[in-house]
C-alpha cells in the first residue's frame, strides 16, 4: 500500500473557485476507486491559490480479482444439437470466455447456461493513469477559460502535474494542453520562494512544500489566520469584523499566511464606520477592527466611537517584507478613503430632497417607470398599511407620519455618489444622511431598515416606521414585477421575488401583526391595473398568483424553522383554504409550532386518532367545511343511545373555542378533542356505540353530521389528513 499524491498547478486560482471544485474532486475520486475495487485509507482534498491536491493514504496496489457467476439464455435457446447457438455465442462473448466453458444448470425455471467470469483487478498505477485526465476535466465552475490553442477549459490555465504513488511517477498526459502538460516529481514553491521543488515521494508532499513556503493544507491555513486575527484583535482590545465570506476568502487567497496591521489616519475616522468597514472589507479584503466597548448607533455619522484607527490583513509574502507590504497596503487605503470623503462632502452638500427629484431620469426596470415612479407606487402602500394598522393594531399617528415621511425619502441616496460607488450602502447612507439634515431619527431609521432583512439570517427591522415601510418596499417589488409578467422559476430569480416574499412574512412575525394580506393584496392589485394599464393586469388572477408565492414562501420559512414538513402541509399545504392561510400569516405558525409541541409530547397521536376516525366516516357526508356549530344540523330527537348524547356535548364544548378568537384557543381545542376521544370512542364501540351509516335516512344523516361537525371543528386547527403518524 502507498500514499497517492494529485497536484493539478494552475494559474492563480478564483477564490471562490476550491470551495465548489474540492467537494466534486473527492467525490470523483472516491467513486472511481470503489468502482475499481481499490481499498483505501483517508482521502484529502485541499488546495492552495495554485493548486487543487488530492492525497488517499494506504492506496492499494491492484484490486484483488473478482470471480462471478453470470447467468445466461435457457438452454434451449443456447444450444442445438450440443452446438452452441448465436445466444451462447454472444452471451459466451460478453463475459470473455470461450463458449465451450459454459455450463448448463438445473434451476426452478428449467436448465440455463451459466458462466464463470473471472475479472482481473487492474493496478492502481494503470487506473489512476486513465482517470486522472477524466477527474480534471469533469469539474464544473464558473468563468472557465481555454488558453493557447488547446482545447482543455479550466478555472485557470492548468501548468503543472504531479502524480505519485508513493515514489513511483503515474504517467499522465492532460490532453488538449497547450503547451502540452506530462505528470512529473516537479511541483512549484511559494512564487517569493522558489520556482521549481521535486517531491520525492508522496508522503513527504505537506513537508516538502513547507520548506520553500506553501502551507498547502487548507484546514490548517484557515486555522492560523482566525487564531493571528483574534490574538491581534484581542491585544488591541477590538473585536474584528471579519464576516465568514470574507474569512474563506482570505484563505484562499494565500499560499503562505502572513498577518500585517496597518492604521488609517485618524481624520478618516470622521466618515461614517460602515464606509469604512466597506471599504475596508469589501475593496481591499481588510479586517476591520470595532472597539469592544463600542455603542450600537447604526445612525452614527462618524466611526470614532466604534472604529480603531487600525486594520489587519492576511498577506501572501516574506516576513522581512512585512514592513514593506504594510506600507503599500496603507497607501491604496488611504487613497479609497479619500475618495470615499469626497463622495460623502460632495453629497452632504445637495438636500437629499433635490435628490429624490433626480430619480426621475433613472429608469427602474422597463414598462415600470422611473425610481421616482416607484416611490410614489412605494408612498401609496405605505398610506394603505398605515392605515390599515392604525385601524388593527393602534399604529399611533405619529409613527404613521414618520412611515409615510420614509417612504417619501427612502431612495434619495440610490443617486448619491457614496452609493453609486458603493451600492452596498443603500439605506445606510440615506437614513445617516437625512438624520444631518434634521430629519427626525425615527425618519432617518426608517429609511435605514426598510431594506432588511436583506437575506436569510440577517436582522429584522427595529422599529414600527421601518417595519411599515419595509413591507411596502417588497410589496411594491412583487406587485410591479408580477405586473409586468416575470415570474421566478426554478433556480432563477433575478429579482430576488421569493425573498421578497420571505421578508414580508418575516417582518410580520416579528412585529406580531395579524395582517390581512388577502385583502391588502386585492386592493393593491386593483390600483396597479390602473396605474399600469399597459400591461393588462388581471387585478384578481395577480392577487391569486401573490397569494400563491405567499403559501409556498410561509410552507419554505416554517420548514426552514425545524417544523416538520408534514405539519407544514397540515396548516399550509394547498388542500387548505388560500383565502384562511393568507388573512393571518401568524395564525398558520402559530398552529404549526403547536402541533410540532404536541408532538414532541406525545400528545400528537390521540388528537390524531379523534380525528381521524370521525374523518372517515364524515366523507360519506354532505355537510359544508364551515359548518362549526351542531345547533342547526344535528337533531337530539334522533338520537338512538346515550352515546349520541355524550358525543354532542363534545361538540357544545369544542364549538365556542372553535370559533373563538383568544389566543390560547387552538391549545384549548387540542385539550378539548383529546378530552372528547373516549365519548367518540363510545360513540363507535362503546355499550352504547352506533351503526353510523344506519337505514334509516334521517338517523344516518344525523351520525354523520356529528361526525363532520367533529371534523370541521379539528380542521379549524389542521387539515389531519396530512399528519404522518
Amino acid at each position: 500500500m502507498s500514499t497517492f499524491l494529485l497536484e493539478i498547478g494552475t494559474e492563480e486560482l478564483p477564490a471562490d473557485f476550491a470551495r465548489l471544485a474540492l467537494p466534486q474532486l473527492e467525490q470523483k475520486v472516491r467513486a472511481d476507486l470503489d468502482e475499481a475495487r481499490l481499498s483505501y485509507g483517508g482521502i484529502q482534498c485541499t488546495s492552495t491559490p495554485r493548486r487543487l491536491v488530492v492525497l488517499v493514504e494506504s492506496l492499494a496496489d491492484a484490486a484483488p480479482d473478482l470471480e462471478d457467476e453470470r447467468k445466461g439464455p435457457p438452454a434451449a435457446q443456447a444450444f442445438k444439437d450440443g452446438v452452441p447457438t448465436p445466444a451462447a455465442i454472444g452471451f459466451a462473448k460478453r463475459c470473455g470466455i470461450d463458449p465451450s466453458a459454459l455450463e448448463v444448470r438445473e434451476t426452478a425455471k428449467g436448465p440455463f447456461v451459466f458462466a464463470q467470469v473471472l475479472e482481473k483487478g487492474r493496478t492502481s498505477k494503470e487506473l489512476l493513469s486513465e482517470v486522472i485526465p477524466q477527474w480534471i476535466g469533469a469539474l464544473q465552475g464558473r468563468r472557465f477559460m481555454r488558453w493557447g490553442d488547446g482545447e482543455t477549459r479550466f478555472s485557470r490555465p492548468v501548468r503543472w502535474l504531479v502524480a505519485l504513488l508513493g515514489s513511483e511517477l503515474i504517467p499522465v498526459t492532460l490532453p488538449g494542453s497547450d503547451p502540452q502538460v506530462h505528470s512529473s516529481h516537479l511541483s512549484r514553491g511559494h512564487r517569493l520562494h522558489a520556482g521549481a521543488v521535486a517531491i520525492p515521494e508522496a508522503s513527504r508532499y505537506a513537508a516538502s512544500l513547507a520548506e520553500v513556503g506553501v502551507q498547502v493544507d487548507r484546514s490548517e491555513r484557515a486555522a492560523w489566520i482566525r487564531r493571528s486575527v483574534d490574538a491581534a484583535a484581542a491585544a488591541l482590545n477590538a473585536t474584528p469584523d471579519l464576516p465568514d465570506e470574507l474569512f474563506e476568502e482570505l484563505t484562499d487567497l494565500v499560499e503562505s499566511p502572513l498577518l500585517i496591521e496597518g492604521s488609517v489616519a485618524e481624520h478618516y475616522l470622521s466618515l461614517p464606520a460602515e464606509v469604512l468597514s466597506t471599504v475596508m472589507r469589501a475593496h481591499q479584503r481588510y479586517v476591520p477592527l470595532y472597539r469592544k466597548d463600542a455603542s450600537e448607533d447604526p445612525l452614527a455619522l462618524d466611526a470614532r466611537s466604534s472604529l480603531l484607527a487600525r486594520f489587519l490583513c492576511i498577506g501572501n509574502g516574506l516576513p522581512d517584507a512585512s514592513e514593506t507590504v504594510r506600507r503599500g497596503n496603507e497607501r491604496v487605503l488611504k487613497a479609497r478613503l479619500a475618495d470615499a470623503e469626497f463622495f460623502v462632502q460632495a453629497d452632504r452638500a445637495v438636500p437629499s430632497i433635490d435628490r429624490r427629484a433626480q430619480l426621475a431620469r433613472v429608469t427602474f426596470a422597463e414598462g415600470l417607470g422611473s425610481l421616482l415612479d416607484r416611490v410614489e407606487r412605494l408612498e401609496w402602500l405605505t398610506d394603505v398599511l398605515t392605515d390599515v394598522l392604525a385601524e388593527q393594531l393602534h399604529l399611533t399617528a405619529e409613527t404613521a407620519g414618520h412611515a409615510r415621511r420614509a417612504a417619501h425619502l427612502c431612495k434619495h441616496d440610490l443617486v448619491s455618489q457614496m452609493v453609486g460607488e458603493f451600492p452596498e450602502l443603500q439605506g445606510v447612507m440615506g437614513g445617516k444622511y437625512l438624520l444631518a439634515e434634521g430629519e427626525p431619527k425615527a425618519v432617518a431609521l426608517a429609511v435605514l431598515e426598510h431594506y432588511q432583512p436583506k437575506g436569510a439570517g440577517d436582522a429584522l427591522p427595529a422599529s414600527q416606521a421601518g417595519a411599515v415601510l419595509a413591507l411596502a418596499e417588497r410589496f411594491e417589488l412583487l406587485l410591479s414585477i408580477y405586473a409586468k409578467g416575470e415570474r421566478p422559476s426554478g433556480s432563477s430569480d433575478p429579482y430576488a421575488l421569493r425573498r421578497a416574499g420571505n421578508g414580508i412574512l418575516q417582518i410580520l412575525w416579528d412585529q406580531g401583526w395579524a395582517l390581512d394580506l388577502g385583502a391588502l393584496l386585492s386592493r393593491a392589485t386593483r390600483h396597479w391595473a390602473q396605474l399600469l394599464p399597459h400591461f393588462k393586469v388581471d387585478a384578481e388572477a395577480l392577487a391569486l398568483e401573490l397569494a400563491e408565492l405567499l403559501r409556498q414562501r410561509i410552507q419554505s420559512l416554517l420548514e426552514e424553522s425545524g417544523l416538520d414538513g408534514d405539519l407544514v402541509q397540515a396548516v399550509a399545504g394547498e388542500g387548505v383554504t388560500l383565502s384562511r392561510l393568507i388573512a393571518d400569516p401568524a395564525d398558520a405558525k402559530q398552529r404549526a409550532e403547536l402541533l410540532q409541541n404536541l408532538r414532541r409530547s406525545g400528545s400528537l397521536a390521540a388528537v390524531q386518532a379523534v380525528v381521524t376516525r370521525a374523518a372517515r366516516l364524515a366523507s360519506k357526508g354532505d355537510l359544508a367545511a364551515d359548518v362549526l356549530s351542531p345547533l342547526e344540523v344535528v337533531d337530539a330527537a334522533l338520537f338512538e343511545k346515550s352515546s349520541e348524547a355524550g358525543m354532542l356535548a363534545v361538540l357544545k364544548s369544542l364549538e365556542p373555542i372553535a370559533t373563538g378568537s383568544e389566543a390560547t384557543r387552538y391549545s384549548a381545542l387540542a385539550d378539548g378533542l383529546i378530552a372528547g376521544a373516549a365519548a367518540l370512542a363510545d360513540f363507535f364501540d362503546g355499550e352504547q356505540s352506533v351503526m353510523v351509516m344506519a337505514e334509516d335516512a334521517a338517523v344516518r344523516r344525523n351520525r354523520l353530521n356529528l361526525l363532520g361537525v367533529l371534523n370541521n371543528q379539528a380542521s379549524v386547527l389542521a387539515d389531519f389528513s396530512r399528519i404522518s403518524g
